[in-house]
C-alpha cells in the first residue's frame, strides 16, 4: 500500500485529523500530508502513504491555487471567521476592487496571522496568542502570480489566487481590505491545486472508507521533475555517488522508468543521493 492519495479535505477537520482517519481507514501508521491547510478550509490534501512518505519533501509544492472569500468591515483577531471580533466598521460601498486585487500581484513581505503555526524562539505563534504574549512576527516573502476577481455581492468578494508556498490567504484578505479602506476577514477558502495535484481529482473521506479510490504512483507523482535514467540500479540501492556536471536536483529512475532516488549536485562533479524512495 505505497502511493499518493488526493483528499478533498472536509472543513471542520485539521489536516492532521485527515491523516489521523487514513490511517485508521487502510490500517497503516505510515501516513503524512504534504501542506497543511487550516480546520474552516477545504480542497487539495496531499497524503502519502507507505513508502511513499519518502517523498513527502519533494512533494511540498512551491505552487497554490485557492479561492477565497473575504468580508468587508469586520476584522477578527484570526483573521478569519472562527475569531473573536477586534474592529468593525459600516459598510458604505466599494469600487476598483479589481484594481486592487491587481495591485497584489508580484513579490511582496506579507506578515503572517498570530493565529498560526510559525514558530518564533521554539514556540509556535498561537501559543503566544493564547497566552496573550507579545511577539514580533517577522513579515515572509511571497509572490502572487495571478489573482481575479471571481464574484461581489455587497461585502462578500471572492477571488482566485496562483501564490507561492507559504503564502497565508487569511493575511492575503486581511491586506485587501485595508487597501480598500476596510477592516476584513477570509470566510471561505478552497484549495483548487497544490502543484499538479488538482480538486478534480481527490477522493472524499467517504469514497475512501467505501473503497472507491485509486493511488498516485511515484512515476506519475514525479513525472513532472527532470529524470535521470541509469543501468546499474546498485548505484542507488548502494547510494553511490553518479558523475555527473548537473547542478540541479532530479529524479534517478532505472530504465523501466521505475523511481529510485532523488540526487543533488555536491559541488564536485557528482551527484549525490538526497532520499532513497525503494
Amino acid at each position: 500500500m505505497d502511493g499518493i492519495l488526493l483528499v478533498n479535505k472536509p472543513a471542520g477537520m485539521t489536516s492532521h485529523d485527515v491523516v489521523n482517519r487514513i490511517r485508521k481507514i487502510l490500517h497503516t501508521k505510515k501516513v503524512g500530508h504534504c501542506g497543511t491547510l487550516d480546520p474552516d478550509a477545504t480542497g487539495v490534501l496531499v497524503l502519502c502513504i507507505g513508502k511513499a512518505t519518502k517523498a513527502l519533501q519533494f512533494l511540498m509544492s512551491e505552487t497554490k491555487v485557492y479561492q477565497a472569500t473575504l468580508f468587508l468591515g469586520t476584522a477578527t483577531d484570526t483573521y478569519d471567521s472562527s475569531g473573536q471580533i477586534m474592529e468593525e466598521k459600516a459598510f458604505h460601498g466599494v469600487r476598483d476592487v479589481e484594481e486592487t486585487l491587481q495591485s497584489f500581484i508580484g513579490k511582496q513581505q506579507q506578515i503572517p496571522p498570530i493565529y498560526s503555526a510559525i514558530k518564533v524562539h521554539g514556540k509556535k505563534l498561537y501559543e503566544y496568542a493564547r497566552n496573550q504574549e507579545h511577539v514580533d512576527i517577522q513579515p515572509r516573502t511571497i509572490m502572487i502570480e495571478k489573482i481575479e476577481l471571481i464574484s461581489q455581492q455587497d461585502q462578500s468578494i471572492t477571488f482566485q489566487v496562483k501564490c507561492s508556498k507559504g503564502t497565508y490567504i487569511r493575511s492575503l484578505c486581511v491586506d485587501i481590505g485595508k487597501k480598500l479602506g476596510y477592516p476584513a476577514h477570509m470566510t471561505h477558502l478552497i484549495r483548487l491545486a497544490s502543484g499538479e495535484f488538482y480538486l478534480e481529482d481527490c477522493y472524499s473521506l467517504e469514497d475512501i472508507e467505501q473503497g472507491h479510490y485509486q493511488f498516485i504512483s511515484l512515476e506519475d507523482a514525479f513525472q513532472h521533475f527532470e529524470h535521470y535514467y541509469i543501468d546499474d540500479e546498485n548505484i542507488v540501492y548502494h547510494g553511490k555517488k553518479i558523475k555527473s556536471d548537473i547542478d540541479h536536483q532530479v529524479v534517478v529512475c532505472n530504465q523501466n522508468h521505475k523511481v529510485l532516488a532523488v540526487y543533488g549536485p555536491d559541488g564536485e562533479g557528482y551527484l549525490k543521493s538526497i532520499r532513497g524512495l525503494f
